[in-house]
């Protein structure tokens, strides 16, 4: 069995009804970044943004930041929402800090627009090539099928 390398801690899921998370939808989205390589690809993507003795990791809050707001946050410090459960999270970097890296990726939005793409690009590679690796339930036998649809959607 491998290391995880995940940011984010490893969950179980039970029946026990305790260490019941409220934004328990969010770990869909975030297996799905680990599994597709998002989560690694935007660390060494924004890994030149990293300053040498910095805690946080910018891919890590730059993914927490989405996260944040697929849960419907609209601004950074909903980030907050995260923070609220380090055990499905992990560390969640603070405001202050999550506010300098926007800083500064901001004075030099052109590369890091770039470099976010191309994380997003390998990522989605993995996906169109059905690379992704795809467990099998462990009580039914079964292995998942995600069915995705590109629709067309026009910019007002």
């Amino acid at each position: 069995m491998s290391k995880c390398r995940s940011p984010y801690p490893r969950l179980v899921v039970g029946g026990s009804g305790s260490g019941v998370v409220s934004q328990a939808g969010a770990v869909l989205l975030l297996r799905t970044a680990d599994a597709v390589g998002l989560t690694g690809a935007l660390s060494r993507a924004l890994s030149p943004w990293r300053e040498p003795l910095a805690v946080h990791d910018p891919g890590k809050i730059v993914l927490d930041v989405a996260i944040a707001v697929a849960l419907g946050g609209d601004c950074l410090a909903d980030v907050g929402l995260l923070r609220a459960e380090p055990g499905v999270f992990g560390r969640v970097a603070s405001d202050p800090t999550v506010s300098r890296l926007i800083t500064t990726l901001a004075d030099d939005a052109g590369t890091a627009v770039t470099a976010i793409r191309s994380a997003r690009a390998a990522a989605r590679n993995v996906v169109w090539r059905g690379n992704a690796p795809v467990t099998t339930h462990p009580i039914t036998g079964s292995t998942p099928t995600i069915r995705s649809s590109l629709t067309w959607m026009p910019r007002w």
